[in-house]
């Protein structure tokens, strides 16, 4: 029996290991490794792509969303507000400038934050919006444009897992004020080791964002403010830019492999996900909710069928943010008690996804 991989990373060099070879060779022959030929390409790449004005390569996905922050002037004092539900790097982002995290509960079918529970968040602290666009859905965008220009906040969105996604029209890195992407290899657009990019119509905070990520130097050896080491590796952009033209073939597949499971997966009790038609989701991850979630695991690891779970605990109750643990959060708390994510990705064939459904659905008899 075939094992189904919940993530292969490795398939994607295979898919294209001639153009990732040469890739590598231009990059090892041309003597020059950090901030070079290729990184320059990427960034009007993916720029290009995204829709945006400016693309800026950092180190990580964490890294483009503090550069952004500081690139604002966020800090000591300032309070921004996060999903509650959400991986811990949206967090931590905030965190690192100094400022205060507000939590804001999810709407509960889309997993994305709940442009209605803004106002009750709203202080006079408060200077931006980090809303995530979670498992490759966008959140509702527009009333959160609307309530920040009303209340003269900054909008950055969390675009990690969105690398494709679409709002009404509009791709995920220029739905905010900026756009923060991870490169992480698991992403849909994920390099050989870690990467991040700021993406943004803004002039201003693209320079900054840039100088900060530079050491606070637009000028070798001259540093305008503090800032610190964050840029991404010429060999890794050189990765990205053969992958970029894979990658709408790439989110076709995990749309086809996602329409599977929802229509194969309909009439079980499992709560599938739902996406507006207003969003083109561009299925990074496929998450169901079920109470049994370790019986189901266990039946699906039984016929070689890999699972994951994003995310078992919620931020507040990690240990990293224990004064937050007696917040009520009970939305973020009853998702990640039964969240689960089934194989996903272009490793992936139809014949796979249907398994998955066949073998879910023997559980539920």
């Amino acid at each position: 029996m075939k094992q189904i991989r919940f993530l292969d990373v490795g398939w994607t060099y295979q898919a294209l290991a001639p153009k990732m070879d040469a890739a590598a060779k231009r990059v090892l022959e041309s003597g020059w490794f950090i901030l070079g030929d290729e990184v320059k390409a990427f960034e009007k790449e993916f720029a290009l792509y995204t829709g945006a004005k400016h693309c800026i390569g950092c180190g990580c996905g964490l890294d483009a969303l503090e550069l952004v922050l500081r690139a604002i002037g966020v800090g000591h004092g300032d309070e921004v507000i996060v999903p509650s539900n959400t991986f811990i790097a949206t967090w931590l982002a905030v965190t690192r400038t100094g400022a205060d995290i507000i939590p804001v509960e999810p709407v509960e079918s889309t997993y994305t934050l709940d442009p209605a529970k803004l106002e009750a968040a709203l202080t006079p602290n408060t200077k931006a919006i980090i809303p995530v666009h979670l498992y490759g859905q966008p959140a509702d965008m527009d009333p959160i444009m609307e309530f920040a220009e009303k209340h003269s906040l900054f909008v950055l969105t969390d675009a990690a897992q969105a690398h494709g996604a679409v709002y009404k029209g509009r791709m995920s890195g220029t739905l905010g004020h900026a756009a923060a992407f991870s490169f992480y290899p698991g992403k849909n657009l994920g390099a050989f080791g870690d990467g991040g990019a700021v993406t943004t119509m803004d002039d201003e905070i693209a320079e900054k964002v840039r100088r900060i990520a530079n050491y606070g130097s637009s000028q070798k050896y001259v540093h305008e403010s503090l800032g610190f080491n964050s840029r991404l590796d010429e060999i890794q952009a050189a990765f990205l830019r053969v992958k970029l033209d894979r990658l709408d073939n790439w989110n076709w597949t995990r749309k086809t492999i996602a329409g599977i499971y929802l229509e194969g997966l309909a009439d079980t009790p499992l709560i599938l996900p739902e996406v507006p038609a207003h969003i083109q989701s561009v299925w990074h991850l496929f998450v169901v909710r079920c109470q049994d979630r370790e019986g189901l695991i266990k039946h699906l690891a039984d016929h070689k069928i890999e699972a994951a779970i994003h995310y078992p605990i919620p931020p507040h109750k990690q240990n990293a943010y224990k004064g937050m643990a007696d917040m009520s959060l009970p939305i973020s708390e009853a998702i990640h008690r039964e969240v689960l994510s089934l194989p996903m990705g272009p490793h992936m064939d139809e014949d796979d996804a249907h398994r998955v459904v066949e073998v879910i659905k023997s559980f539920f008899k």
